[in-house]
């Protein structure tokens, strides 16, 4: 059963000044209602409260049969009979028409517009007559290219609306035959048509398809027609015949209901063929056809006599566009509308089905009415329902399907919106007597009345597919002019203000705390975001109202389920985001009803306060409700208030408060070392050192940096997205700074804390500027190389180090605080910290004046470039810092050059800044396939030096005979004399000469 509520959708109504009883009506886009009775179409302006006025009329050539407005190109198209000969026409700009006798042009659709007369159009109405070679039986509009579909009696007529450019200012509207739809088995009583989706629908079948345009198919659309696959058509066939042959008087013959949706719905029996028809331009598409959905309904055969109650009415399709951020103020041309939900309803006499046909077709809601129905218009927010003597008025579920194919972000902890799947209910069941007919534009429901006796029965004969011939109905003479009727424009309550009706009624819901309250309020809520999909219906200043109406309805949602126990409690966080509320303005929506812990706070309002704290929120609850909230987390949740005291948002908590809840969790046997930091960290706030000390003690340093990771925020906090070391952050950098950076390292290990993130919090702890590194960063670094952080890029870690390194050799500048690890520290823990070449030492052991303050600093440079993990090629360009003068700045270019095997460049510069560290350089570098360097190069240079003389001579000397003895060993005597100088002293090298001569014999 369907719930009713009382509300009041509907609001003032007026009655339309038509002279005749209407047999048509439709409305004319947003200011113009079409009224058509006898031979004669009436225009009346229709704006706001404002009361409705004729605006122009037209002849028609005969009684209108059916009658469409279409949006985009301004247009109004009929079905006119005349003589029993029916005919298709178009009624384009409409507008001009000032008075009944003004000059009105008629012309053939295609046809082009003689120069002479196209300027004459501007400012004349135009009928456009499209001549089909079958008979029309109903017609539909596309709302946002134009387009107009006609259905026949085994067929569908696509025009297309072009438009014939005559000056910059001016467009004649045409229109252009460009596809014929065949259709087998099937007979349209009425048809939509939106943007290549097609629905066709008979006494008791829909058919839904969609058009798709396929450039790849031109041949096969050209030479072959585009035929549906149609497993059971030769079944419907055989049972067609054998129905014709067993039918008589006393059987009537009726198909199974059936609902096919997707692929499965071409096994419907009912064959669709496509044939273009259009002009062969580059314009021409190539369609397919996608069959999306198949129902067909059974009658009710209680009576023998077929009556209404069987037959299907009211098809539409309902699109709904993309409107982008809530917050836009744009509106989109009819031209530029993209396509987001498509909905399709069709009702029988006693219930309503609403499908949803665009990315998926599923059957969204059933509609059951508590009496026989006659018509249905669907809207964004309501379905609108007349019976015979009542308007009812239905929610419906567009617009929380729409939002859901809109944002990707929705049903998440960002945002919600009330299920497809919640009940619908009844706003509303107005009294109307004697009700015939409804059409809805804009604001505004239209409404035909007559309370005159029942009409009198003509018999109707049912296509004998379905029923028997024997059944008969009641059909609708052709109405003439007579007393007793009324067309009213009902104006349907502004969405604002029905919105806060709902609010208000489901405030009498609220004591008991039931979901009905959460029911009116999601559908409050719907009506809003329904409205706000639709801007172009939307009055000026109107939006702004809804937007803040929206963010109220949230806030309302928020609140249900933050108090009340259901399982869709986590709601509550999406919704009290979406309101724009903050934490402080929520906490004071809560009923603080009972000082002590005896209070019950329901599972939305803890998830909702636990998820707000763990955010890094700029906001700072004041002591009362942050006192508060710790009541409520120690009562409901005391697992989590531990992480609750680490929020910032608890900043101003009173920290005896705080430590008096804590010391009850150890009373309940809740000791973990979290708790153990927060109190540490807590009398520090009260500057209690002594029990801070106790508090940090009560664990080792390893366990206590398992409490970081925990949490975090005990660390590191961000405030307006700025990164804030905590109280306790500080202090342990100026008194346990290897634990700060080992509980860094932690959380970097277990991902709460990215690179660049854990470098901005040093920096920020140690108050330096963006381009000053500190000691303790350097430190954190080191201690990521030593932990071999697989998550960490090893380049561009080594490659700041360095960086580092040589920035403070260049400048000489010491660190600012103690290094946590020597370089033999280093070089013992990790293995990308290399041992330090043997002639380093020789040649930094030959600088007496060297400075033993960067003796650190110039060790961890040296032995990472000697490690195996660096690539030397990167550390060129800091190179240019430190100077070759020193050798120190020495001792690095070399190391480097020798990494790159630029032995010869390496030993040319020893050779002149240090001869005593060549020997032990070669003795180190010069081996395998560059051994050769020791006779090539090295012995050479030494003979050029030792001529020339000088200062150096005795350290010349020595090395010679150095690499003399190594030479000796390596090569045969006659090689060895080959590299010895031609005007060398023989006596020199006798010694060398004998010993080569003779280690074979040694050997």
């Amino acid at each position: 059963m369907v719930q009713l509520y009382n509300l009041h959708p509907f609001g003032s109504q007026q009655v339309v000044p038509c002279k005749l009883e209407p047999e048509q009506f439709c409305g004319g886009g947003r200011d113009a209602l079409f009224v058509a009775a006898g031979c004669k179409v009436e225009a009346f302006a229709v704006a706001g409260q404002e009361l409705c006025q004729p605006r122009c009329a037209f002849s028609t050539l005969g009684r209108v049969l059916r009658m469409a407005y279409s949006e985009a190109g301004d247009y109004l198209v009929a079905i006119e009979e005349k003589n029993k000969a029916t005919f298709l026409r178009a009624y384009v700009n409409w507008r001009s028409k000032r008075t009944e006798n003004s000059r009105v042009c008629i012309r053939m659709v295609g046809h082009n517009v003689e120069a002479p007369f196209r300027e004459s159009f501007k400012d004349q109405m135009s009928i456009v007559e499209m001549p089909l070679s079958e008979a029309p039986l109903c017609i539909s509009c596309c709302p946002v290219k134009g387009d107009l579909l006609v259905g026949c009696t085994n067929k569908l007529v696509l025009f297309s609306l072009t438009y014939q450019v005559i000056n910059e200012e001016f467009s004649i509207l045409d229109f252009e035959r460009s596809l014929i739809i065949h259709l087998d088995n099937i007979t349209p009583v009425e048809i939509s048509f939106c943007v290549g989706y097609v629905a066709v629908m008979s006494d008791l079948e829909v058919l839904i398809l969609k058009l798709e345009s396929d450039s790849k198919n031109e041949e096969k659309v050209h030479h072959h027609p585009c035929k549906t696959n149609n497993p059971v058509k030769q079944i419907n066939t055989d049972f067609s015949n054998e129905t014709s042959q067993i039918e008589s008087d006393d059987f009537v013959i009726c198909q199974k209901p059936m609902e096919l949706l997707g692929e499965k719905s071409e096994q419907c029996g009912i064959s669709v063929t496509l044939e273009l028809t259009g002009l062969a331009d580059e314009k021409i598409k190539y369609f397919h056809i996608q069959h999306l959905l198949y129902r067909r309904f059974t009658p009710d055969i209680s009576f023998y006599v077929l009556s209404d109650d069987i037959r299907l009415h009211s098809l539409q399709l309902l699109p709904i566009y993309h409107t982008g951020p809530l917050t836009s103020d744009g509106k989109n041309s009819f031209h530029g509308k993209e396509l987001l939900s498509l909905f399709c309803f069709f009702s029988l006499p006693h219930v309503g089905y609403l499908y949803m046909v665009v990315k998926s077709v599923e059957l969204m809601s059933v509609y059951q009415y508590p009496e026989k129905s006659q018509q249905a218009v669907l809207t964004p927010q309501f379905l609108h329902v007349i019976t015979r003597n009542n308007l009812q008025c239905f929610t419906v579920r567009c617009s929380a399907a729409a939002a859901r194919e809109e944002d990707p972000y929705m049903d998440t902890t960002l945002k919600a919106c009330p299920p497809v799947s919640m009940d619908i209910c009844a706003l509303r069941i107005q009294l109307f007597i004697g009700l015939k007919a409804i059409c809805h534009f804009k604001s505004h429901v239209v409404l035909l009345t007559k309370a005159d006796p029942e009409a009198i029965p003509e018999r109707r004969v049912s296509p004998r597919r379905f029923l028997s011939r024997k059944d008969t109905s009641v059909k609708m003479k052709p109405p003439v002019a007579e007393a007793g009727w009324s067309l009213y424009i009902v104006n349907t309550t502004s969405p604002v203000q029905l919105y806060k009706e709902m609010v208000d009624y489901s405030n009498t819901y609220k004591t008991v705390k039931t979901q009905s309250c959460i029911h009116l309020l999601s559908e409050a809520h719907l009506l809003v975001r329904a409205a706000l999909m639709d801007t172009s219906q939307l009055e000026p200043g109107e939006k702004a109202e809804l937007l803040e109406a929206f963010k109220e309805s949230c806030g309302h949602l928020g609140d249900c389920y933050s108090r009340l126990d259901t399982q869709n409690s986590h709601l509550a966080l999406p919704y009290y985001k979406m309101s724009g509320l903050s934490l402080a303005e929520v906490l004071t929506r809560v009923d603080w009803a009972a000082e002590d812990e005896s209070q019950k706070y329901e599972r939305g309002l803890i998830f909702y306060i636990n998820h707000s704290l763990h955010e890094n929120l700029d906001e700072e609850l004041s002591e009362e409700l942050a006192a508060k909230v710790v009541q409520m987390f120690h009562a409901a949740e005391p697992k989590q208030l531990p992480h609750v005291l680490c929020s910032p948002s608890m900043k101003s908590v009173s920290p005896l408060t705080a430590l008096s809840y804590l010391r009850k969790l150890d009373t309940y046997g809740f000791s973990s070392v979290l708790v153990t930091l927060i109190k540490a960290a807590l009398a520090l706030k009260m500057g209690d050192l002594d029990m801070h000390r106790s508090e940090m003690k009560s664990h080792p340093e390893m366990k206590l940096v398992c409490g970081f990771i925990l949490e975090p925020r005990l660390l590191i906090q961000q405030r307006k997205g700025q990164i804030v070391p905590t109280e306790l952050a500080v202090h342990l950098k100026e008194t346990q700074p290897r634990l700060l950076v080992a509980a860094v390292l932690g959380l970097q290990k277990n991902n709460k804390i990215g690179i660049e993130k854990a470098d901005s919090f040093f920096k920020v702890l140690c108050g330096k500027d963006e381009d000053m590194i500190p000691q303790l960063l350097v430190d954190f670094w080191e201690a990521q190389l030593v932990a071999c952080l697989p998550d960490v890029v090893l380049q561009e870690l080594c490659r700041k180090l360095i960086s580092q390194y040589i920035w403070r050799l260049s400048k000489r500048q010491l660190p600012d605080t103690i290094p946590l690890r020597t370089s033999e520290d280093l070089i013992n823990a990790c293995s990308h910290y290399g041992l330090i070449y043997p002639w380093v030492h020789v040649l930094i052991s030959s600088d007496s004046l060297a400075d033993k303050n960067y003796k650190e600093d110039l060790s961890k440079l040296q032995s990472l470039i000697c490690g195996p993990s660096f690539d030397i090629a990167s550390i060129i360009p800091f190179l240019e810092l430190l100077s070759e003068d020193t050798i120190a700045g020495l001792s690095v270019h070399v190391l480097c050059r020798t990494r790159l095997k630029e032995y010869e460049q390496c030993i040319d510069t020893l050779l002149e800044r240090c001869p005593e560290a060549v020997i032990p350089y070669a003795n180190h570098e010069l081996k395998e396939e560059n051994r050769t360097l020791w006779w090539k190069k090295l012995l050479p240079e030494l003979c050029q030096r030792i001529k020339c003389g000088g200062e150096k001579y005795q350290l010349y000397l020595s090395s010679l005979k150095e690499t003399l003895s190594t030479v000796a060993v390596d090569l045969e005597l006659r090689d060895f004399l080959n590299v010895l100088p031609e005007d060398g002293t023989a006596a020199f090298f006798l010694p060398y000469l004998l010993y080569c001569s003779r280690k074979k014999s040694l050997a």
